[in-house]
């Protein structure tokens, strides 16, 4: 009798030990639901409570021109033309010569009067080798006879080493593009440059195409 009491009491005692480990594994269970559900309903963040990184902000290369850049008419003094340069830039005026700069990038801007039109002759001839004595490091492209909006043109294309920076007396190695036009007794040069590698097509053929004789 004595035994199989023994062995009665026994079962209890295991039930009650399997009954009370599954209340902990459930109560577990239901804190650690808590913890994921508040973590959903902060707004998603990470696992130690910071808040995600921002997405990193997008940057124009060194040199390029952005391609929401507005432009303007602009016409010189004495000049028989108008020609669109980019809103916003610095303007330096010298003898029949305008330019406008903005960080890395520049617009000279020629007017002179001119017995005839160029040709890709003339500008071989004459033109060329000024550049070679005026630009450090020049590296000629090639010439050509272009037509844009504004009439036709001999483009100049070439490379070469900008002035030093008045502060850091960095040098940057350039791309030019160098278009003349004609009429009437009257040239207009536009010489366009910017860093080597820079993406500035789009803004230099708005410029190219903008000119307009008066």
């Amino acid at each position: 009798m004595q035994s199989a009491s023994l062995v009665k009491d026994t079962t209890i005692m295991r039930r009650k030990f399997v009954l009370s480990v599954a209340a902990v594994a459930l109560a577990a269970g239901a804190v650690a639901g808590c913890s994921s559900g508040s973590s959903s309903a902060s707004g998603g963040g990470t696992a130690n409570g910071s808040s995600p990184a921002p997405a990193p902000t997008e940057s124009n290369p060194a040199g390029d021109i952005p391609d929401n850049q507005a432009y303007v008419a602009y016409k010189p003094a004495g000049a028989g033309f108008t020609v669109k340069v980019p809103e916003g830039w610095s303007r330096t005026t010298a003898v029949n010569t305008v330019t406008f700069t903005d960080k890395l990038n520049r617009i000279e801007i020629v007017s002179v009067k001119a017995s005839a039109a160029p040709t890709t002759q003339s500008v071989n001839a004459k033109t060329v080798p000024v550049l070679r004595k005026q630009v450090p490091g020049f590296r000629m492209g090639k010439v050509t006879t272009v037509s844009r909006q504004g009439g036709r043109a001999v483009l100049v294309t070439y490379r070469g080493d900008s002035a030093p920076d008045s502060v850091t007396g960095k040098v940057v190695h350039d791309a030019f593009e160098r278009y003349a036009y004609f009429k009437n007794g009257h040239e207009a040069v536009l010489t366009l440059s910017g860093p080597v590698g820079a993406d500035n097509v789009d803004p230099w053929r708005i410029v190219s195409d903008s000119l307009r004789w008066q």
